[in-house]
Parts: structure tokens; C-alpha cells; sequence
């Protein structure tokens, strides 16, 4: 075998001169990666209620959003705050900002509010819903374009319906609803003040005054109606008498009361309108009063 030259070895590629360049790419590419798995942080992001997990390596709350694709608009709120930077872990929120078109006892307002619901609008409002009455239920939801909302607020008003005076709380929207809520009929001609259509501002004084369209003979004005009403009452506008039962000065069934358009009960007015109606009763009887005034009927002529 002397003589022989052996056949050349196959290169090594390690020991190629590309060798280093390649290894430390690799390292490079490597370490890149692991640098990049530090980065990654796990974040939820909070919609109005709706919850998302998204993996970013954004920096900041602003860079996270916007690779979740959430925009943000006037009016939303966002918790943290947009430049603050996250942690893996982190809990983003944002609340959509919702138009509100507000009218509190009639007087209009615009807003925007983050609340998804009603009762939580109202709050956000500085409005306690059960201070007042609104137009729609707390649980119903505020849409993203927004809504119009109505609040009347707990007033106090009095009614003055002759010699009563009625004092109520209520979010009624008018003047004809506070009468309604407290029984006060109304009939034709009937003079109510303010206006049934106006609002019963906190303190108004309501006012409701029957109509006297009717007049009075000259015959039956001449009559003796004080002494009438010595024999009836006493002259007592707020008297009663429970054998009728009668009420008032000239002791007014209640079927002879509302005959001559009275309202309420007759003890309720003052001796002026009392006595209007029992003149108008005398007319409408055409002078047959004993029926009406059996004991006393006599007074009226001296």
C-alpha cells in the first residue's frame, strides 16, 4: 500500500469561513425571539360590558386599543388612560360616550353620558329616579345613537277648589293631571287657573272656580238669604248635618247641589258661591221651595 495517496476529505461545513456568519445570525434570530415572548402581554379589553382577550405588545393603553381595533370617540371614557403604559395582565375599559336629549320639568338639555341603561343615565345626570318620574323604566338600555329622555321631578302644588286648599306631591305634567290625581272634576265652563295645559311649577297655586252663567232674577235676589241660612246653619258655610246628609249654609243635599252645577261639596265653598246656587235652586224649582227647605223656607220672605 506505500505509495498511495489517499483521496481528499469532504470539507466540513463548520469549518466552512460562512460558518461563524451563519451561527451568529441564528443567535441573533434566536435571541430576537425570546425577546419578543417577553414583549407579549396579555390584555383585556372592556366594551360597554363586552370582554376581549388580545395578545399585543403595544406599549402603551392607545397602542393596545388600536391593535384591537377599537376606535375611540368624543365623550368615551377610557380607564386607564390613554398615553399610560400596560402591563401583562391589564384590564383596558371603555365606555361609548351616548347623546342625550334631557327635558326636566320642560326645560330641554343636551348631553352625553357612558351608562348603558336608564337608571344609571339618570345618575350620571345628578337625577335620583326615585325623586321623580321618567319616561322611560331604569332598565330599559340607551342605544349607541342616543335617545330623548323626559324627567318631571316630585313638586309640591296646592289646589284652592272654594274654601278647600289640597296640598300635593306629584310629577303630574300638567294641570289638568294634578286635578285628575286628586279627584277634582271639571265640567263645562268651569274656570281653572292657570290654564289646564300649562306646567304646575314646584309651589303653583291651582285654581278651580264653577262657572255662575246663569243669572239671578231681581225677585229672587230681593229675598232674605242671610236669614235663610241663620235658620239652616247658623250661617255656617262648613256646616254638616248627617241625616242627609245636608252641607253647608243653606243645608245642600248633594242631588241639590249638582243640579245647579256645583262641584265637590257644597261646605267646600265660601258663603258666596253657596249662596249663588241656592238662588239658582230657587229658580230652578220656580219658587216650590219647601220642598228644599221645609223647616225654613219661611225666612226667605221676612
Amino acid at each position: 500500500m506505500r505509495g498511495k495517496r489517499r483521496a481528499p476529505r469532504p470539507a466540513i461545513p463548520w469549518r466552512s469561513p460562512w460558518t461563524p456568519v451563519v451561527c451568529l445570525a441564528g443567535a441573533v434570530a434566536f435571541g430576537a425571539l425570546v425577546a419578543v415572548s417577553f414583549l407579549v402581554k396579555e390584555v383585556a379589553v372592556v366594551v360597554d360590558g363586552d370582554r376581549t382577550e388580545v395578545r399585543v405588545v403595544a406599549a402603551t393603553v392607545r397602542e393596545v386599543l388600536a391593535d384591537a381595533g377599537v376606535s375611540v370617540g368624543r365623550g368615551d371614557v377610557v380607564r386607564p388612560a390613554m398615553p399610560e403604559s400596560v402591563t401583562d395582565g391589564a384590564t383596558i375599559e371603555v365606555r361609548r360616550a351616548r347623546p342625550i336629549t334631557l327635558t326636566v320639568d320642560g326645560r330641554t338639555t343636551r348631553h352625553l353620558v357612558t351608562a348603558t341603561n336608564v337608571g344609571d343615565a339618570l345618575a350620571e345626570l345628578d337625577l335620583t329616579p326615585t325623586a321623580g318620574q321618567a319616561s322611560a323604566p331604569p332598565d330599559d338600555a340607551v342605544p349607541l345613537s342616543g335617545m330623548e329622555l323626559s324627567f318631571y321631578t316630585r313638586r309640591k302644588v296646592y289646589v284652592v277648589a272654594g274654601t278647600s286648599r289640597i296640598s300635593s306631591r306629584t310629577t303630574a305634567r300638567t294641570v289638568r293631571e294634578v286635578l285628575k290625581q286628586k279627584g277634582v272634576p271639571l265640567r263645562r265652563g268651569y274656570v281653572v287657573s292657570p290654564p289646564l295645559r300649562s306646567f304646575p311649577a314646584d309651589g303653583t297655586i291651582i285654581t278651580v272656580t264653577p262657572p255662575r252663567t246663569m243669572p239671578v232674577r231681581p225677585d229672587v235676589l230681593r229675598l232674605d238669604w242671610a236669614a235663610l241660612a241663620e235658620c239652616e246653619s247658623h250661617s255656617d258655610p262648613e256646616a254638616y248635618n248627617p241625616d242627609g246628609p245636608y252641607y253647608g249654609m243653606y243645608g245642600f243635599s248633594m242631588p241639590m247641589w249638582e243640579a245647579v252645577g256645583g262641584m265637590g261639596l257644597p261646605s267646600s265653598w265660601p258663603p258666596e258661591e253657596q249662596t249663588y246656587r241656592a238662588q239658582l235652586l230657587y229658580q230652578q224649582v220656580d219658587g216650590r221651595w219647601r220642598r228644599q227647605w221645609p223647616s225654613c223656607g219661611d225666612s226667605l220672605f221676612g
